[in-house]
């Protein structure tokens, strides 16, 4: 059956919230079974939810309206970007990377799959990295999520990608969303966003076109591949 996409933020609560009482029911539900057979008391889990989509389509807003919903009804919830997997500047320039940066094998795609196993239980506080823009560097430590967080919201642009390991990283999300953004507004606030960090409007026009671009239609791919669609236009029919 086709769900229609998401057009408000009010429709993304309630998605947020079916899907945190549906995965809450089923997992934790397995983990008593488990901990019955083995005589313990029952690990509480999170619920996980992925947002994938363009660069500059709106994740990072998508991802924090969710989040501000969830926890106005009472849900502890947080973002944890996956842009904090970004590899160094000095390594991309290493590997001959960095005029590509933003590109799929420009992140430490294992070390994210790592941090979202980690998440997924409620033992202990687990500290995530964060993309600082401006700094253009990732900084570990950044994002605390306690053991009181019952859902963690995580965006990035390859969530839903083939190439392994983002299968096994789409596995690891109770569901994932993907932002559908119409192209000219997309183009805009990625520029917009460009030159906010520091870029010139030249130099912002030509990276969108080029890097960012490319990036774009291997994302814009993997859209079927996503539980539900976030119609961003919709959503933000004024920005």
């Amino acid at each position: 059956m086709t769900v229609a996409p998401i057009g408000s933020v009010d429709d993304l609560v309630s998605r947020a919230l079916a899907v945190h009482a549906r995965t809450q029911e089923a997992r934790l539900g397995s983990s008593a079974g488990l901990a019955s057979a083995v005589g313990s008391a029952p690990t509480p889990v999170r619920t996980l939810i992925g947002v994938a989509g363009e660069p500059g389509g709106g994740k990072s807003t998508a991802a924090a309206a969710a989040v501000e919903g969830l926890t106005r009804v009472g849900v502890r919830a947080v973002v944890v970007p996956m842009d904090g997997f970004h590899l160094a500047g000095a390594t991309l320039a290493r590997l001959d990377r960095l005029d590509r940066k933003g590109a799929i094998d420009t992140f430490d795609a294992d070390g994210y799959l790592a941090l979202l196993e980690r998440l997924r239980w409620r033992s202990g506080t687990v500290w995530a990295p964060e993309y600082v823009r401006g700094v253009e560097e990732s900084i570990g430590g950044a994002v605390e999520v306690d053991p009181s967080v019952e859902v963690v919201v995580s965006e990035g642009n390859y969530l839903l990608a083939e190439l392994a390991p983002w299968p096994e990283v789409r596995s690891a999300f109770d569901e994932v969303w993907f932002v559908d953004t119409p192209s000219g507004l997309r183009r805009r606030w990625l520029v917009d966003r460009h030159v906010r960090f520091g870029m010139t409007p030249e130099a912002a026009e030509a990276w969108a076109a080029g890097p960012d671009e490319a990036n774009a239609r291997l994302v814009r791919a993997t859209r079927a591949r996503a539980d539900v669609v976030v119609d961003a236009g919709r959503l933000w029919p004024d920005a």
